[in-house]
């Protein structure tokens, strides 16, 4: 049994392998055609959190794929009347095949899959968020057509996206800057894990304040929303920290014009991202977003194998 809690749960043929069988996936979900990986299996999905994208991706990835998907909403759940995570661990566990978690700690996830003995998947947490960075490895192999070499430069909050994107480029070589104010920094565990994987791959990780002078040799420009969930007390405070760290017209002419712009969504128009530059010609968000259906059938098919 294999879970994804972090992207550091992959080695990185497991990454590669997993980027690839995105775009297969992606090719057979079109064509109408996708394998029945998880035929006869249930996937919980049990989500703390709102969202658009990381649930509908999971719920329809779960169809395509055969299996059928049940949704655990945890305003519904004992959880919130004080049940152990343990306890409702060992009661989902005989129920499902496949646990996918967006929670708020990642002790939640620890707790799910050491009490469930079911692979659990990690659809966002307070530190990682290993499946959008599945996803966009795909979407940038898919445009630039290869990871290795590549810079991608992260602007903004050193949030859970930018440590599993720290981690994913340690495993591919691919080489990843985070730009952000002092005091928003990635977590420092996470890097320090990442800077030992990418002295195996080659990858050049760093943190830098600079946002104009990191993406002038940028391939890739990534951002995220300034205050994430459960941010929303810091809301002024963060306001002022990243207003000098916008990826608006100003940042990206400092950039080289083959830049591709990220963003995991949903999008703060005017805040992290301006709107030109989001609907502009250099943006894949939108095929980024779609991207999240492959990533997540990959990583069901892959925790749903017999390892």
């Amino acid at each position: 049994m294999r879970s994804i809690l972090s992207v550091a749960d992959l080695s990185s043929p497991e990454m590669a392998s997993l980027i690839e069988r995105s775009g297969a996936l992606k090719k057979q979900i079109r064509s109408g055609r996708p394998p029945p990986a998880l035929r006869g299996k249930v996937v919980g999905l049990l989500f703390e959190k709102p969202s658009t994208r990381t649930r509908t991706s999971f719920e329809v990835a779960t169809i395509r794929l055969g299996g059928d998907p049940v949704y655990l909403s945890a305003s519904e759940l004992q959880l919130t009347r004080g049940e152990p995570v343990k306890d409702t661990a060992r009661i989902l566990g005989g129920y499902l095949d496949v646990i996918v978690g967006r929670v708020y700690s990642q002790e939640t996830l620890t707790q799910l899959a050491k009490h469930s003995g079911r692979p659990v998947v990690n659809a966002l947490s307070d530190a990682e968020h290993p499946t959008q960075i599945i996803s966009d490895l795909f979407t940038i192999k898919e445009a630039k057509g290869h990871l290795e070499g590549l810079t991608t430069v992260f602007v903004g909050d050193g949030n859970n996206v930018s440590n599993s994107l720290l981690l994913g480029g340690a495993l591919t070589g691919m080489n990843v800057t985070v730009a952000c104010p002092e005091g928003y920094e990635p977590d420092q565990d996470i890097f320090r894990k990442a800077k030992s994987l990418a002295a195996k791959s080659g990858a050049e990780l760093e943190v830098v304040r600079d946002p104009k002078g990191a993406v002038a040799e940028a391939d890739v420009v990534y951002t995220d929303v300034w205050v994430s969930m459960g941010d929303e007390s810091e809301k002024e405070k963060r306001m002022a920290a990243f207003r000098d760290y916008q990826v608006g017209s100003t940042l990206m002419k400092a950039a080289p014009k083959g830049a591709i712009v990220m963003h995991c969504l949903p999008a703060h128009r005017g805040l992290e991202i301006t709107d030109d530059i989001l609907e502009g010609r250099q943006s894949v968000a939108w095929r980024q977003g779609e991207n999240k259906l492959y990533g997540a059938a990959a990583s069901l098919e892959f925790v749903s194998k017999k390892q």
